[in-house]
């Protein structure tokens, strides 16, 4: 056990020196001892001990990762981790008494104000110990991470993650980038939304900066962009970002980009652009399932200090079907009734606060609507509308299709839905779809995305 303490002294001596203006390290970190450690069939399982629940929380929240970082880069073997609340008093006196979440806020508010250089909006809570990982993500989750471990490697760039609204993709792009950042303190990061950098970029050219602009997107050595699907719009954005990724990728610098919808089937992308992004490698991202689920809402309930039965954290996975953020938000409705009436989280109580959320779940065509307009990304009021665009009537047509087929509503219902129309223009949606089927791909694919929606939300 000797030469163990010994690793384990090497880590917290190495950490302690790599964080020697972090504040809280004497209180939260230093009072961190090795307990044991124990063969497992993944390889060794590090036990470390923590006085209280509160030091637990605070390295798990503000610390995990560059525990494992700095064991990693000492041990370089697989390994496992594991926290253990021992119950003993520190020598370090506590000068207030904090709760969870002030602790939290309070944690937050130092990496702030030390990490003034820290890229523009980069969520500091977003990281991959705070990321609960399942089938449907697994992958996803495991290219990000041996892309943060080896920014630029062959063969993993660009990454392109993707998956519908609400999955976790902005949760693994903000991880890549906080485990750069910790990691390898010599990299530039930029972090930014697609629709920022396409208004950074014509608001560059208006003002005659673009060199400014590019030396911006160009110069840095990790480059992470949002909801990418959004430069499809834009022409002469797109040849700007089209030079910033030849350029990047030429000096092998890291690109991760995050979108709802596969490089092949983001209307108006060029081809040139569409073909680099397809180069590297894409990652998959689905609703989890009910399992995955209850894991989500037992480590939020967790996070939060909040006491929540297995019942009802069964019955919030089980109704919350459309996303992640759904299922945080239904958690902390019941949290907060909670809180309001000063009552304590029962079934029956989250059932009175979520009744509008049916278990069996009852499709309608309102729902439908609204699952189209979203993938589309018209607004809903021109589905219904008389707009003839080209992008509107296609719309309007799936959406004709998947209520016949989920709901079998009649021809004259289902044009009453869609601003009073006639039900031979419901029959002419209906055949127009039915014919291109076989033979167009991306409306296929549409369909299947939209088709896998329904049916997760609904069970069938």
């Amino acid at each position: 056990m000797n030469q163990e303490a010994d690793f384990w002294e090497n880590v917290k001596s190495n950490l302690k020196s790599k964080n020697s203006g972090n504040k809280f390290i004497q209180t939260w970190f230093e009072p961190t001892e090795l307990l044991s450690v124990e063969n497992s069939e993944t390889g060794k399982r590090f036990r470390l001990g923590v006085p209280t629940d509160l030091h637990k929380y605070w390295i798990t929240e503000n610390f995990f990762d560059r525990i494992c970082s700095e064991i990693s880069a000492l041990y370089k073997n697989p390994f496992q981790l594991e926290f253990v609340v021992t119950g003993k008093k520190t020598d370090e006196p506590m000068q207030l008494e904090l709760s969870c979440s002030n602790l939290y806020q309070a944690s937050m508010s130092r990496e702030v104000t030390e990490n003034s250089s820290l890229p523009d909006s980069l969520g500091r809570d977003y990281t991959f110990s705070t990321f609960v990982v399942g089938r449907n993500n697994e992958f996803a989750h495991a290219s990000s991470f041996n892309i943060a471990q080896n920014p630029g490697a062959e063969g993993y760039n660009p990454l392109f993650i993707c998956g519908p609204s609400g999955m976790g993709k902005t949760h693994l792009l903000n991880a890549v980038g906080n485990h750069i950042r910790v990691n390898f303190t010599n990299l530039k990061i930029c972090y930014v939304s697609a629709e920022r950098f396409l208004n950074e970029c014509i608001s560059s050219i208006r003002r005659n900066e673009m060199d400014k602009f590019r030396q911006k997107y160009r110069r840095c050595d990790v480059l992470l962009m949002d909801d990418i699907h959004i430069l499809g719009k834009t022409e002469a954005v797109q040849e700007e970002f089209f030079y910033t990724l030849n350029d990047l990728f030429e000096r092998r610098r890291q690109v991760v980009v995050a979108s709802d919808r596969m490089p092949k089937d983001i209307k108006g992308l060029e081809d040139r652009i569409r073909t680099r992004l397809e180069w590297g490698l894409i990652a998959d991202i689905q609703m989890p399932d009910v399992e995955t689920r209850v894991a989500i809402l037992r480590y939020k309930a967790e996070r939060k200090c909040v006491k929540v039965p297995d019942d009802v954290i069964s019955y919030i996975a089980r109704i919350s079907k459309r996303s992640i953020r759904e299922l945080e938000g239904n958690l902390n409705k019941v949290g907060m009734f909670t809180d309001l009436r000063g009552l304590e989280i029962t079934l029956a109580l989250a059932k009175e606060v979520l009744g509008t959320h049916d278990e069996k779940y009852d499709l309608n065509t309102d729902e439908i609507q609204k699952l189209v307009s979203e993938h589309y990304h018209i607004r809903l009021v021109d589905l219904r509308s008389k707009n003839r665009a080209k992008p509107i009537v296609t719309a309007r047509q799936v959406c004709m299709y998947l209520i016949k087929k989920y709901l079998n509503k009649s021809l004259i219902d289902i044009g009453k839905c869609f601003g009073g129309k006639d039900h031979t223009t419901v029959i002419n949606a209906l055949r127009r779809i039915e014919d291109q089927l076989q033979d167009n791909k991306e409306l296929r694919n549409d369909l299947n995305d939209l088709e896998k929606q329904i049916q997760n939300i609904t069970g069938l």
